[in-house]
């Protein structure tokens, strides 16, 4: 699995953190070492590890020992757990980086920041798209966004379009006066659908939750 786990820190018992905890930016441990560390049966750490694998926070590999004793497995933290871990700190860097960036740069670089921010999230979502109608790439798009815990809904309109409520946002906390990083998550709808994005919603102007639809299009979605 890749390093974007599937579940956030709310759905991980206070076990499986303290298992997080001991192996973040440590030597892979086995099943021994972490009874031992942490005092409960094998049958808890184990059901612990295998949620923890299962959601992206852990990697299993097996070591081959000398002569004919048994295969061990052994437990390391990935990426993702070290992000879980330090989320909170994280709401207060990437904040304090994107003030800073307004701050020096001026408008035509953070347009040329905000372009090329929008273009790498484009590529990551569209290499995983393979419908052809841009109402039908919108949904794709939503299904991917929502599989990475976006909250959202899509509404379809008495002509045949598409509305996306976006109810989360994951640039919240970037948010400033000029409003510019909300740029980013248009233009790389627009880049993904393929069409015209407009912005009918927006949080930051009294709506409960950011609005996205195709202004307009060749044909309808299948």
């Amino acid at each position: 699995m890749s390093e974007s786990a599937r579940f956030d820190r709310a759905s991980i018992s206070g076990a499986g953190m303290r298992i997080v905890r001991l192996l973040v930016g440590a030597p892979p441990q086995t099943v021994a070492d972490l009874i031992e560390a942490t005092g409960v049966t094998r049958t808890a750490v184990t059901e612990q590890l295998n949620e923890l694998v299962g959601a992206g926070y852990l990697e299993k590999t097996t070591e081959r020992l000398e002569g004919r004793g048994r295969p061990r497995h052994l437990y390391a933290a990935t990426n993702a757990a070290l992000m879980l871990l330090f989320a909170s700190n994280q709401s207060l860097l990437v904040p304090a980086v994107w003030r800073a960036v307004n701050k020096i740069c001026d408008r035509a670089t953070m347009d040329r920041i905000i372009a090329d921010v929008s273009r790498t999230l484009a590529q990551h979502y569209r290499a995983r798209i393979t419908a052809k109608r841009p109402e039908s790439r919108l949904k794709q798009l939503m299904d991917l966004l929502r599989a990475e815990g976006v909250l959202l809904h899509v509404e379809e309109t008495k002509d045949g379009g598409l509305v996306v409520h976006k109810r989360s946002c994951p640039f919240i906390s970037m948010y400033e006066e000029t409003g510019s990083i909300c740029c980013v998550d248009l233009r790389m709808m627009k880049e993904v659908v393929g069409a015209d994005v407009v912005k009918t919603a927006c949080r930051h102007r009294g709506a409960p939750c950011c609005s996205f639809a195709i202004a307009s299009t060749n044909g309808r979605g299948s």
